[in-house]
């Protein structure tokens, strides 16, 4: 609506809104009507002169309605209502039945002006009636000031409240389209938050399976590439190992997409699946790789099982690439009131304050990987190493209670 409108109501008429405007223009036309044929069938003198007047006054008033600015434009409602109110004045000197035609022009000025002179030109408007009727009759009484105050009364209570109510109406329509574009947005980021955390669930699960998966692939073939020609049988070995680690990964990479549970955790428990881990790292590669458990078993969570799963086969993976390590311990320990898993080598050994950021090129996402992992359940991991000295990787996680639906005996 334009800021100078002149009335706090819809800015597009609704069917409510029109059916009133023509219940007040009839009511208007009926009553101008009324007078005219009072006049003429009480034969009274200025018969033909009412008639005209009220005819002019309905002219008058029509015009508002065809005019849009006078519904738009304040001050143009003001000049139209001062017009319309002159023509009834001439009227009502003339007929004392004008008077009717004061309770119509109550709600024209409430709707039509500010509601300070609205207000103003009610009163007038109301002692205007009570003086022209009592100018007709002669006489002065409480009941002409009755009729015209009681029906200016009931007009400002109605327009009034009814632009209570629409304020009101606004006011929740606003907070609604509001409460709407604020769960589109919640909505919007709700997606974005499940596409990056699924996003980054498949950038683990690829480079903790597929990624490590064609290393050891790519080791075992460098190896089968060495034995050649002069050790058939050891290349034939190294071969029929990167087949197996290839078909492991097939099966990891069908899983992970799927969400499923790892294969390795299949039919066993996270410690069997470590020293299975354990063997076949040692089958495959030059290193020998030692498995103890520590403590009391108790059932873990399948998320934590996969995590710890996971961090395990990160850690044995760059320890046989970069580490040069020959022995490797992993010790999965069960303190209580959480589980830990250990991993510790006797490789070259790093800084681990001075390590290169990850790298699509050269890789570098495994800490990365298994920090976010371990974060995820609230856990921690720590590292320590220094050059020549080896590596202990420590994975710790709290324990929640073996009653959730999710644990796994």
């Amino acid at each position: 609506m334009n800021p100078s409108a002149p009335a706090l109501t819809p800015a597009t008429p609704t069917p409510t809104t029109r059916a009133l405007a023509w219940c007040l223009h009839l009511l208007v036309v009926g009553l101008l009507v009324l007078v005219a044929a009072r006049a003429v069938t009480d034969g009274r003198p200025h018969a033909g002169a009412i008639a005209a007047v009220a005819a002019a006054c309905g002219l008058v008033y029509a015009a508002g309605p065809v005019l849009p600015r006078v519904r738009l434009v304040r001050r143009v409602a003001a000049w139209w209502l001062a017009t319309v109110g002159a023509v009834w004045l001439v009227l009502l000197g003339l007929s004392p039945e004008a008077v009717w035609v004061a309770f119509p022009l109550y709600f024209l000025q409430l709707h039509l002006l500010s509601r300070r002179a609205g207000l103003a030109a009610v009163s007038l408007t109301a002692v205007a009636a009570v003086a022209g009727y009592a100018a007709h009759t002669g006489s002065f009484g409480p009941a002409m000031v009755i009729g015209p105050t009681l029906g200016a009364a009931v007009a400002v209570a109605v327009v009034w409240g009814y632009q209570a109510l629409y304020r009101e109406s606004e006011q929740r329509r606003r907070l609604i389209e509001e409460l709407t574009a604020a769960r589109a947005d919640l909505a919007r980021a709700q997606h974005t938050a499940g596409v990056l955390a699924e996003r980054e669930r498949l950038a683990r699960e690829i480079h903790d399976t597929l990624a490590q998966g064609l290393s050891s692939i790519q080791l075992l073939l460098r190896a089968a590439e060495r034995a050649l020609p002069g050790r058939p049988d050891a290349a034939a070995g190294h071969v029929v190992a990167a087949r197996q680690a290839a078909v492991d990964n097939l099966a990891e990479a069908r899983r992970f997409v799927a969400a499923l549970t790892p294969p390795a955790l299949e039919g066993t428990t996270l410690a069997g699946a470590l020293e299975r881990l354990c063997a076949t790292t040692s089958a495959r590669h030059r290193i020998t790789a030692r498995f103890q458990v520590t403590g009391a078993p108790a059932p873990l969570p399948t998320a934590h099982e996969v995590a710890l799963l996971r961090v395990a086969q990160s850690a044995l993976t760059n320890t046989v690439r970069h580490a040069g390590a020959t022995t490797a311990e992993l010790t999965l320990s069960h303190l209580g009131d959480q589980v830990a898993l250990d991993v510790v080598d006797d490789g070259s050994g790093f800084d681990p304050a001075e390590l290169p950021p990850p790298d699509p090129e050269a890789g570098g996402f495994g800490l990365a990987a298994a920090r976010a992992r371990l974060d995820a359940l609230g856990g921690t991991l720590t590292i320590e190493s220094a050059p020549g000295h080896g590596t202990a990787l420590a994975a710790r996680l709290p324990l929640t209670p073996p009653t959730e639906p999710e644990a796994r005996p």
